[in-house]
């Protein structure tokens, strides 16, 4: 019995660990996520990969507050700005294209004060 309660209680540390409560969103983190959707973004392919959708989705799971959603615009902001071939047209119907819900607009001109 006594070692059944230590390992529940381990299992929710580790739990604990890997939700990361507080963990404030990173522009590596974005970016990492959304590397695969390059070649999509600038006209080299003509669909979203399927690894370039789980960095959607990973991204929408990062955005869970207004904090980390406005963090996240910015970050797909500045990375959208790198990338002077980036096609608007296809940064904005990725999310469409990855069927994900995804309350970020990816674009260079977004006002990310305004996101929600």
């Amino acid at each position: 019995m006594k070692g059944g309660v230590i390992a529940v209680i381990a299992i929710l540390a580790v739990f604990q660990l890997a939700v990361q409560h507080g963990h404030a969103v990173t522009c590596g983190e974005v970016d990492v996520s959304l590397v695969p959707c390059i070649n999509y973004l600038i006209g080299h392919d003509s669909s979203p990969s399927p690894a370039c959708c789980a960095g959607v989705k990973a991204v929408k799971g990062m955005a869970s507050t207004t904090a980390d959603k406005r963090a996240c615009c910015g970050c797909v902001k500045a990375a959208a700005n790198r990338y002077t071939d980036l096609k608007d047209e296809a940064a904005q119907s990725l999310p469409t294209k990855c069927a994900v819900q995804l309350d970020i607009p990816i674009s260079r001109t977004v006002d990310c004060t305004k996101i929600n």
